[in-house]
């Protein structure tokens, strides 16, 4: 499917180049940005992302355990509620989508730790 000239130039405008280059199996920080009534704030949410897709309306899924519960939330990538997004750890991972981190606990949801660079 071909997208319009135009459309493709609006959309290569609007492409975020700020963003560090991450993978699944990398462990981000995202800072988000919370509207509380007048006021804006920043809210950190960290985990490791299990998913990614790319595009101009590409978006990726980033996983954390709160308090025994499983946490997922999807970030669009050209999205202005993420102010800025740091790459803590990575790991080596042999999947591009990691679903199977949904059925592992503790230990068995640890995932090999790489230096990249």
């Amino acid at each position: 499917m071909s997208i319009h000239p135009v459309m493709q130039r609006l959309a290569e405008k609007l492409q975020r180049t700020d963003l560090p280059d991450f993978v699944p199996g990398d462990t981000v920080r995202v800072q988000v940005k919370i509207k509380e009534g007048e006021k804006e704030r920043l809210q950190a949410f960290e985990g490791i992302v299990i998913a990614k897709k790319h595009g101009p309306q590409g978006s990726f899924t980033v996983r954390k355990m709160s308090f025994g519960q499983g946490v997922e939330r999807i970030f669009p990538l050209n999205s202005r509620v993420v102010d800025k997004v740091e790459k803590v750890r990575s790991a080596r991972v042999r999947r591009a989508k990691l679903f199977y981190l949904r059925g592992l606990r503790g230990k068995a949801a640890r995932l090999k730790e790489v230096e990249r660079t």
